[in-house]
């Protein structure tokens, strides 16, 4: 397998050796497709069991894991490390539009990368659904050789980065540690009526182990890429995969590398030279206008204070960090650092996502209570605080250390692409000398580069688990925290959307009642009589009666006159809420809330169903309504994380 550390070089001695084992953990964990048991983890890792308990134990209190029985699971939660560095990046916001519209136009899956040492790693991803469609996601991350972004981005590469491509291609000649990718055991000649045929050709005689393979004629391609000024892929990953790739610049520089990918059965490679480049190179064109724009609009507003002044602050504090005592570190790690105290509960600097974390967190520690949703800047994180609170609950079960170091990762974002120690440490709450650790860590492991006293996140942080979480759908997010409501309040719980003038059920958690109701994924009721129904069409702007199916009476108590049924929509508007009450079927009892995407917009709902002899309508309000609301508010909170940079399927 192919290691992330830089191998080699030596651990600092002031690194933070359970962030580095911890981050071992969640690189396993996504190798294994967001999944493990613990015994797993404990053979890959090499870790000692009790080790790997407690970390996954601190994971899972970080909210970026979820223990099920045995096994560790990848949570939602955890995309707030890729989408710091996402949003740090700026490039997603800025040309996933154009990636898009590409997409829907040439009706190709077409993917944005940017490199990452030897290597290339996707940050967006717009794919057309077919039979045979693209598996590729965000944060995977592909051999540069065997695709058609790599060979430009090696234009800028010097002797220090090919002397790493040359012994990466000795060490690995399989490319295993690429598990996006196919092995390379194919050799050239295999690769069809594409680019480096003639090689495979005058070597047909030599035998298999000596015959060129796929990527060996990386160099030539290079070359031919600078001279281009594009680069093909003509089925080097594997058989019928073919794609072209244009740079996108800033400034002089590649910032990112934009492909139209499709298959032989659509298209030849040299027909993707023909047909699709002059298109590719319109949207190129807007991207780096859309760049331009951006980079002239933040110039202008920029009201960071100047470098040098910025610099000598940090100066000083480097020393002071050197400079800190041992007894200033175990201060520290107590939590008595953060001396802002809880009225400082957020940082300035701390960015969306790792709000909307930190109030999901709050919410499970104390459920019942909505997670707020956060608006504009907001005050340093007590991170201390959190983390003291947790260490006294779980014991030596958390590991504080680890906790930190993370959350040092989220400190990044959107107009904080880059950062001093001094800021790092004021955005989380943190000491300088433990902010410094843990970024002497990161650095270490290539999460962080380091340069003139400011650090910036790598795209390596978008191995951290969001490749396997970026395909996660709604009913997958939403699913453990059904489970949970359904276990506490012993009834059925369910998870729908609005299909037309019917609801759809798309998650459920029945109990095991005699007297239950039965409804499977997938089945559709007309919305009208539901509270689920009646909370999806409370959202939608202009409902009118008329378009809906005949309010047909399916109870005595089913509301069918039109008017009624129009002030019960506007009633659930306001109060966020439906309660039916045997309109659906008689003895059915159902309250429903809505669950909202990051912009406010209603797509799913949560129900609670049950006999109407288990509780009155007034019970149903006082006791089961404040934690319905919760366990959707826990799903939102999830569900704005894995949306900051992708489509969340509804279904």
């Amino acid at each position: 397998m192919r290691s992330e550390i830089r191998t080699g070089a030596a651990v600092p001695a002031e690194a933070v050796t359970p962030l580095i084992r911890g981050i071992a953990v969640l690189r396993r964990l996504t190798e294994a497709d967001g999944s493990s048991s613990l015994s797993g983890l404990e053979r890959a890792t090499g870790l000692a069991r009790s080790t790997v308990d407690r970390i996954t134990a601190t994971l899972a209190r970080m909210g970026y894991v979820r223990l099920d029985g045995r096994d560790a699971v990848l949570a939602p939660r955890l995309m707030e490390l890729g989408n710091a560095y996402l949003s740090a990046l700026r490039l997603p916001r800025l040309l996933d539009g154009h990636a898009d519209a590409l997409a829907d136009e040439l009706d190709e899956s077409v993917s944005l990368a940017v490199g990452d040492r030897d290597g290339i790693r996707f940050i967006h991803q717009a794919t057309r659904r077919r039979a045979m469609s693209l598996s590729f996601r965000i944060g995977d991350l592909l051999p540069a050789e065997r695709t058609a972004p790599g060979p430009l981005f090696a234009t800028e590469w010097g002797e220090q980065e090919w002397a790493r491509w040359h012994e990466r291609r000795a060490a690995d000649p399989e490319d295993r540690g690429f598990p996006a990718v196919p092995a390379r055991s194919r050799p050239l000649d295999g690769q069809g009526d594409g680019e480096g045929e003639g090689e495979g050709r005058s070597d047909a005689a030599a035998p298999a182990a000596q015959l060129p393979t796929v990527g060996d004629d990386f160099e030539r391609r290079t070359a031919e890429a600078r001279e281009a000024g594009w680069a093909l892929d003509d089925q080097l990953i594997e058989p019928g995969l073919v794609a072209i790739s244009l740079p996108v610049r800033e400034a002089g520089l590649i910032a990112c590398v934009v492909s139209v990918v499709s298959h032989t059965s659509r298209h030849t490679a040299s027909d993707l030279q023909d047909t699709l480049l002059p298109r590719l190179r319109k949207a190129v064109t807007a991207m780096e206008r859309d760049l331009r724009e951006a980079r002239d609009v933040r110039d202008a507003h920029d009201v960071r204070k100047p470098r040098d002044s910025r610099e000598a602050r940090e100066s000083r504090g480097a020393q002071d960090s050197r400079g800190a005592s041992d007894s200033r570190d175990a201060q520290d790690s107590r939590g008595a650092a953060d001396s802002r105290g809880a009225a400082d509960s957020r940082g300035a600097g701390e960015s969306r996502d790792t709000q909307d974390s930190r109030d999901a967190q709050g919410s499970r520690d104390n459920q019942g209570s909505r997670d707020a949703r956060p608006v504009g800047p907001v005050a340093p994180s007590g991170l201390a605080t959190w983390t003291s609170a947790s260490k006294q609950e779980l014991g030596r079960e958390f590991i504080e250390s680890l906790a930190r170091g993370l959350t040092v990762i989220t400190a990044f974002g959107e107009g904080r692409p880059e950062l001093t120690l001094t800021e790092v440490a004021q955005a989380t709450g943190l000491a300088r000398a433990t902010a410094r650790r843990a970024l002497i860590t990161l650095e270490h492991l290539g999460y962080v580069t380091a340069h003139d006293r400011v650090f910036r996140l790598t795209p390596r942080v978008l191995g951290l688990g969001f490749p396997p979480l970026s395909r996660t759908s709604l009913p997958e997010i939403a699913a453990p925290h059904l489970t949970e409501l359904s276990q506490r309040l012993h009834d059925s719980v369910s998870l729908a959307i609005l299909a037309g003038d019917e609801i759809q059920y798309t998650g459920r958690v029945s109990t095991s009642r005699i007297m239950s109701v039965h409804i499977t994924v997938g089945s559709r009721l007309p919305a009208y009589p539901t509270a689920l129904g009646r909370v999806l069409l409370a959202d939608q702007p202009g409902t009118r009666v008329a378009d809906l199916r005949p309010l047909t009476p399916l109870t005595p108590r089913t509301i069918t006159d039109p008017a009624k049924f129009t002030a019960e929509l506007d009633r659930v508007r306001k109060a966020g809420y439906a309660l039916v009450d045997e309109e659906l079927e008689e003895g059915l009892r159902s309250v429903a809330v809505p669950v909202r995407e990051r912009g406010g917009r209603v797509v799913a709902a949560v129900n609670v169903a049950m006999h109407s002899s288990r509780r009155t309508p007034e019970e149903c309000v006082r006791d089961v309504l404040p934690q319905l609301h919760a366990t959707a508010g826990r799903i939102e909170s999830d569900l704005r994380v894995a949306g900051r940079f992708r489509r969340v399927p509804l279904g």
